[in-house]
């Protein structure tokens, strides 16, 4: 049986689209999958477990959809402004963060808020959750890059910045993390939280992704996807990609190559084959799905062998049941227990249409 795998991208026109990627032998093809049209402006952000994705938006939304049996399952309402970033911490947990600045933990079993924490003052703009799940990362436009312990809430360590950073990422392995602000990545030890290494990119750089644990991608405000060796800080690789620049950049592993993928303001997605080691060639393309839409982030969802699709699904599972699912074509707030931490005020209650939503 082929590899497979599902892009999940979002863009301007509102709408996430998924494609069914398969590899047959040297043969790869994507079949358009689903479309989801749950939110009311742009979309800034995207997540995947192996059974979920998560989409924020400028509406304040987080919308939730199925995988497994390809349905809305509903919003979380607990931001007040745009959805900046999400994460999901293997299968247990979601973490979210805001223009208000509030980094939100959500438990995926009942959907509950466990945590509020008011992370910056100004906007929370991108968080990283360490490969442990003990610590997370965030930077806001407060100019402050935060280590979080995640066991209590609390704040860890705080750096002080020149500059607002835009991005922060955790290496594969934890012992290192990247800051970016503008076109420079810095490079941080984790022990000594000095910084070990300064990358410059040639345009402003709007996504990063680990290939390995010393292995960069870099992709933003040009054609071209750059790899750098965060050891040597020299670029190991360059290679065009689109003809517009490029919004989000990720990759997975298949046999022993990397599979990279892009998507750019072109409305195209492709994937690249790369072979990782000390001197990479240029990757060859092996596919390429024009959305005809304008993206802005980009996910791989990985589905484990039980959760593939299959042409009947089950009625009912151990895993459905204890997940409170909304009626059809229906937008609900799930309800959640709220534990607010570091002295936050109690969260304001989103408004929608000038009523208040209470939880259920």
């Amino acid at each position: 049986m082929g590899f497979e795998v599902e892009i999940v991208a979002g863009s301007y026109e509102q709408i996430s689209f998924g494609y069914r990627v398969c590899r047959n032998g040297e043969d790869w093809t994507a079949t358009a999958d689903f479309t989801h049209h749950a939110h009311t402006a742009c979309l800034s952000a995207v997540a995947s477990t192996n059974r979920y994705i998560a989409t924020g938006s400028k509406d304040e939304t987080i919308q939730l959809y199925d995988m497994k049996k390809k349905i809305d399952q509903g919003a979380l309402l607990h931001h007040d402004g745009t959805i900046s970033c999400l994460e999901f911490y293997g299968t247990s947990h979601l973490l979210s963060g805001g223009e208000d600045g509030l980094m939100c933990v959500w438990r995926t079993k009942k959907w509950e808020c466990l945590k509020t924490i008011r992370a910056h003052k100004g906007q929370l703009s991108s968080l990283s959750v360490h490969p442990s799940g003990k610590l997370a990362l965030s930077v806001g436009t407060d100019r402050t890059l935060r280590t979080w312990n995640l066991t209590d809430g609390r704040s860890a360590f705080i750096k002080t910045l020149k500059q607002n950073a835009d991005l922060v990422k955790w290496s594969l392995e934890g012992d290192t993390y990247v800051v970016v602000t503008n076109n420079t990545i810095d490079v941080y030890n984790l022990e000594t939280a000095t910084v070990t290494a300064t990358i410059t990119n040639p345009k402003r750089i709007s996504s990063v992704k680990f290939l390995q644990n010393t292995c960069l991608a870099v992709a933003g405000d040009d054609e071209s996807v750059r790899l750098f060796d965060l050891t040597t800080e020299k670029c190991m690789c360059e290679f065009k990609a689109h003809e517009n620049r490029i919004k989000a950049v990720d990759s997975f592993m298949v046999d022993d190559f990397c599979v990279v993928v892009t998507a750019s303001n072109d409305g195209l997605i492709k994937l690249w084959k790369l072979h990782i080691d000390e001197d990479p060639k240029p990757p060859t393309l092996l596919l390429e799905v024009n959305t005809t839409a304008r993206l802005t982030c980009l996910t791989v969802f990985k589905p484990t062998a039980e959760d593939k699709p299959t042409e009947e699904q089950p009625t009912s599972s151990t895993a459905t049941e204890d997940l409170p699912l909304p009626s059809k074509n229906k937008r609900v707030r799930i309800a959640a227990e709220e534990v607010i931490l570091e002295g936050v005020t109690k969260p304001k209650k989103t408004k929608r249409g000038g009523k208040k939503h209470k939880s259920q």
